[in-house]
């Protein structure tokens, strides 16, 4: 596995964590033609919405890409066209921080397992076009982590018909 792919898997992992921590399951199309890596989905529900759907486009990186208050991250054209466009399901960039070293991506002892460092996220629904032809640089802001609380506050947004 190539060190792209372990990012892939690592970050996958991530979310699975988070996801079952706030109670909410996945599912993975067999296809990502529209920058959609994972999504979430929660049974039932209390808003006029039942059973809210979020999709992701996850993206892991170990560059140094932080500023006091946001993640810069260079992300794709087509990445960025698709995930501002008005979908169905709402989508989001989640950006997943490793460390440098590989070995560090993960702690384990008796008592915990760590995975390191935070992954933050950013809705670009309705953000305006580009003339950019290759990429677009997305401000993260830091203060979005994508913890197990934040996930259960964007899906119950989602279930009275609000935007994450």
């Amino acid at each position: 596995m190539d060190i792209n792919q372990q990012k892939e898997q690592f970050s996958i992992s991530y979310i699975r964590a988070i996801a079952a921590v706030a109670g909410y399951s996945l599912y993975r199309p067999e296809v990502d033609n529209d920058s959609v890596d994972l999504g979430i989905v929660s049974r039932g529900g209390t808003g006029k919405i039942l059973s809210p759907r979020l999709e992701l486009q996850l993206k892991c990186t170990s560059r140094g890409i932080l500023d006091e208050s946001y993640i810069k991250y260079p992300l794709n054209l087509k990445n960025y066209n698709d995930l501002k466009i008005n979908a169905l399901v709402p989508r989001i960039l989640v950006v997943v921080l490793v460390p440098e070293k590989i070995t560090d991506w993960i702690k384990q002892t008796e008592s915990e397992l760590c995975l390191r460092n935070c992954a933050y996220w950013v809705s670009l629904r309705g953000i305006p076009d580009t003339e950019n032809t290759t990429n677009v640089t997305i401000e993260v802001p830091r203060s979005n982590q994508f913890t197990p609380d934040a996930l259960q506050g964007i899906i119950q947004r989602i279930s009275f018909g609000y935007l994450p």
